[in-house]
């Protein structure tokens, strides 16, 4: 936000520091996370940049580890029928049946997390729900204990009742880790709610589901919509749940990336990880949007 005409010589350099640390503090975040997008075009297999590469040479870049997600683990990668090609990446690359596993958890999990979440989060917003503080503490949990502890319980009952190293398992998992996301974001939407729209609804004859889908649901939609794409992107990200619950049949992105480290150094973790920056960009970019339109919905305007 700029400064008014009137500013003081001191407020305008208090102002200017401001803005240099911000500045500063974005740059230390998200140098880490930019520094893998050269690296993931090396044509060496190495994770450093070479002598060719810091001179900008053409043939120091290259695309072979992006053509690596497809053909790791492939039967025949030079296959020249491009049908068979894809029927033999899709069955037997091992990055992309990662890839199936973590969007196919993630979906599934989202779904359930928005749904369950969204009805918590109406619950806790009545006024006459006792222990309203206890029980969101309770709901919002996962995000603050230990993910490991967390995980670690989830091992030993779902062994108990013969869920772990199965997809049920690792979905409900990140369904756990997924509500808090979904109650924070819609509860935060339900606070300008006008609970009159409901009592009007009521008196003019409309049930309970109907006015649940033509009054409340448009309004706290850009919450559940933020929610449910803040659960996405923790199921996909997700480890240390996967490294306890699943099971090789039930290997994500993540988990693939951990055992790629672990067992064999490749570039092609880091062009995974490109994909999955550009693909959080995006989500992130949504979100964002949303967030705007929810305050306009509200009558807010952004500062």
């Amino acid at each position: 936000m700029a400064l008014p005409a009137y500013a003081s010589l001191g407020e305008r350099i208090l102002h200017t520091l401001y803005l240099l640390v911000c500045a500063l503090i974005f740059i230390f975040l998200i140098l880490p996370v930019l520094i893998i997008i050269p690296l993931s075009f090396n044509a060496e297999p190495y994770f450093s940049f070479t002598e060719g590469m810091m001179r900008f040479d053409r043939d120091a870049y290259s695309l072979r580890w992006y053509k690596d997600i497809f053909t790791n683990g492939m039967a025949n990668p030079l296959e020249s029928d491009s049908a068979k090609w894809w029927a033999d990446t899709w069955n037997n690359g091992q990055w992309i049946r990662a890839a199936r596993n973590s969007f196919f958890i993630a979906i599934s999990s989202t779904l359930i997390a928005t749904a369950l979440g969204t009805l918590a989060a109406l619950g806790l917003s009545r006024p006459e729900m006792p222990a309203r503080s206890l029980i969101t503490s309770l709901l919002i949990s996962p995000m603050i204990v230990p993910l490991v502890i967390t995980a670690t319980g989830m091992f030993f009952f779902y062994s108990d009742i013969g869920l772990a190293k199965t997809y049920a398992g690792v979905i409900f998992a990140h369904v756990t880790l997924g509500v808090p996301f979904v109650i924070i974001t819609v509860t935060a939407t339900l606070v300008g709610f006008d609970r009159s729209l409901i009592r009007a609804s009521q008196n003019l004859g409309a049930s309970g589901w109907t006015t649940f889908r033509k009054v409340i649901m448009p309004l706290i939609a850009p919450g559940m919509i933020s929610g449910a794409l803040f659960a996405f992107v923790t199921s996909l990200d997700e480890i240390v749940a996967v490294l306890f619950l699943a099971d090789v049949e039930q290997r994500t992105i993540p988990r693939q990336m951990w055992s790629g480290i672990r067992e064999q150094i490749s570039p092609t973790i880091l062009a995974v990880a490109t994909v999955l920056v550009m693909f959080s960009i995006v989500l992130l970019t949504v979100v964002e949007l949303l967030r705007r339109r929810g305050e306009r919905l509200r009558g807010i305007t952004p500062a």
